[in-house]
């Protein structure tokens, strides 16, 4: 049985002291009721002797501590479950706002997972098709794989989590796929554009919709993401479905995290951040995978605006430490109107080589991703050098690649929001851009795979 305390003795901001309390765990969801049966919710953040420190969900606007109870209800935040959670939308603590009504479960679960033994994990494999020629032809994403965006502050990565959202599918596989999408800490207007946008699309039939808004308490932020990875792994591991889990913005999320922490009083790590932060964002990406015996996946795309376009951030960079790569969007790209601003050469899939070839793609795809990488690479220099020296500076051959690296941009990763490519499409679309060089120049592709793929230049 619950026990009520009359013992709040004070309350700063969003912080509410409890006095002579007993057998209070970390975590622990707690409800305050006031005389006039309003009620609100928090969650304690930290226990010291006696003492518990409650986080609260709401404003502590109004609340009055002499005739406000606390009940402490000896369980976690918890999300209710059911198959027809699919098509539905909900706030970031998991309460409906699409006019639903409630979801009546089937399961209810701590959203905070349960530790998977690293043994039971299965290898990422099977390529999933984004349909954008830049993440699918050059930095495949895998089945069970984390991958993550890194933007700056103005790029289009809402755009393009919409446009990912809407167009991912396994191929191959008549198994269902679905797609959950947490967005944390985001603005009205933003939220509006995903919900319209799953709408207008029907994508969401398949998806399920986590929304987080600014201007909702930092403890909400802490809970959306897990919420969201919670849902994942009931449809994964319990309906046997492929999900895509889209979060955006874990710096955001980790926004959050300092705010917590600094009002837990805690000493602060690198630029003010908790020295905890590696392992907290370990605990939710590495829910990502696939289970040997178990039908579904789980695969993850968490976008992050980096700080001042800064790689070296703690954000991004205990990110890329703890993922299988990254998506670098690039701001030069944007300014010169290329859609989706993707900077390919530095942006890595570590598992793309496990879901490309001949059954899961097409046989020629690992040689034509080398080559269109080394020419875009080459033409990249000698647009440089021709910036710095003048075009005269330039020998034929690097002429050609010079005008390779501008229609591999403009053909090749600018494909626009609406556009789905099949991962046929983006291999010929690479091909075609190779007859600009000479076929001396296909080194990395076998004279086998060049007759049979490259088109006669026209």
């Amino acid at each position: 049985m619950s026990k009520e305390y009359k013992t709040i003795r004070e309350v700063v901001g969003p912080l509410m002291l409890v006095d002579q309390v007993e057998n209070v765990k970390y975590d622990e969801l707690v409800r305050i009721k006031q005389a006039n049966g309003e009620e609100r919710m928090g969650k304690v953040l930290e226990i010291n002797e006696d003492k518990a420190l409650v986080q609260l969900f709401d404003s502590s606007q109004g609340l009055k501590i002499a005739d406000s109870k606390a009940t402490f209800l000896g369980r976690g935040i918890e999300i209710k479950l059911a198959p027809e959670i699919l098509g539905r939308a909900f706030d970031g603590m998991g309460r409906p706002i699409d006019g639903s009504g409630e979801i009546i479960p089937k399961k209810v679960l701590d959203i905070n997972g349960t530790p998977l033994n690293p043994v039971a994990r299965d290898y990422p494999r099977e390529f999933i098709e984004t349909g954008v020629s830049a993440i699918d032809g050059l930095n495949t994403l895998v089945r069970g794989q984390k991958l993550p965006i890194f933007s700056g502050s103005g790029l289009p990565h809402a755009r393009l989590a919409a446009q990912i959202a809407r167009q991912a599918k396994v191929k191959r596989t008549e198994d269902k796929f679905a797609v959950v999408f947490a967005a944390i800490g985001i603005t009205f207007e933003e939220a509006d554009f995903f919900i319209k946008d799953f709408q207008k699309s029907g994508s969401i039939e398949r998806s399920v919709l986590f929304m987080n808004l600014a201007n909702d308490p930092a403890i909400e932020r802490i809970a959306t993401p897990r919420m969201a990875i919670t849902c994942a792994e009931y449809l994964a591991y319990e309906l046997g479905m492929h999900v895509l889990v889209i979060l955006t913005d874990i710096t955001n999320y980790a926004e959050a995290l300092r705010e917590i922490s600094a009002a837990r009083k805690e000493v602060p790590g690198r630029r003010g951040y908790p020295g905890y932060m590696y392992t907290d964002l370990a605990s939710l990406y590495e829910r990502a995978g696939r289970i040997k015996g178990k039908k579904g996946s789980i695969t993850q795309i968490p976008i992050l605006t980096m700080p001042e376009d800064d790689k070296t951030h703690p954000i991004p960079d205990l990110t890329g430490y703890i993922t299988e790569g990254q998506i670098i969007l690039s701001r030069d790209l944007y300014l010169k109107d290329i859609t989706p601003p993707i900077d390919v050469l530095p942006s890595l899939s570590r598992l793309k080589d496990k879901g490309i070839g001949a059954d899961k793609t097409r046989e020629d795809h690992s040689e034509t991703m080398n080559q269109l990488f080394a020419a875009y690479a080459r033409g990249k220099e000698a647009k440089e050098l021709s910036t710095i020296l003048g075009e005269a500076a330039l020998s034929e051959v690097d002429k050609l690649y010079s005008k390779f690296a501008t229609e591999f941009e403009l053909q090749y990763v600018s494909q626009g929001y609406t556009t789905n490519r099949s991962i046929e499409e983006t291999l010929d679309i690479g091909w075609r851009l190779l007859t600009i060089l000479p076929r001396t120049e296909l080194k990395r592709i076998s004279l086998e795979k060049i007759k049979k793929y490259l088109p006669e230049e026209v």
